[in-house]
């Protein structure tokens, strides 16, 4: 699976982006989609993750209540709305794929259930 993953840029603290990513294939419908982030200096982290289906959805409790993860099967494109954006939310933010969706539990905030990641996308907050 091929995932590129836009939206990301130069923000105020406070402001808002979304970003997308962009899935191939014919069976993105049956993925969980996942986005990481990656601070200068420190390790990925997760960020949020969505089912299949879009009903479950999971958040790391740094972003939980500013960040809304969603998805669109028609358009094999799964979102990160970020809004109350802070400085230390910069980082650059990679979408993931996890094709056989079977983990459950704390696995689901690591990143070992997934087969695919994005190029990256930059995001600046500014304070």
């Amino acid at each position: 699976v091929q995932l590129q993953a836009s939206g990301g840029g130069l923000v105020q603290a406070g402001g808002s982006l979304r970003l997308s990513c962009a899935a191939s294939g014919r069976t993105f419908s049956t993925y969980g989609m996942g986005w990481f982030r990656q601070a200068p200096g420190k390790e990925r982290e997760f960020v949020a993750r969505i089912g299949w289906s879009g009903l479950r959805t999971y958040y790391s409790d740094s972003v939980k209540g500013r960040f809304t993860i969603s998805r669109d099967n028609a358009l094999n494109t799964v979102y990160l709305q970020m809004d109350s954006l802070k400085p230390e939310d910069t980082a650059v933010y990679y979408c993931a794929a996890d094709r056989r969706p079977y983990y459950s539990g704390s696995i689901l905030y690591t990143e070992i259930p997934y087969d695919d990641w994005g190029q990256g996308t930059l995001v600046t907050v500014s304070s």
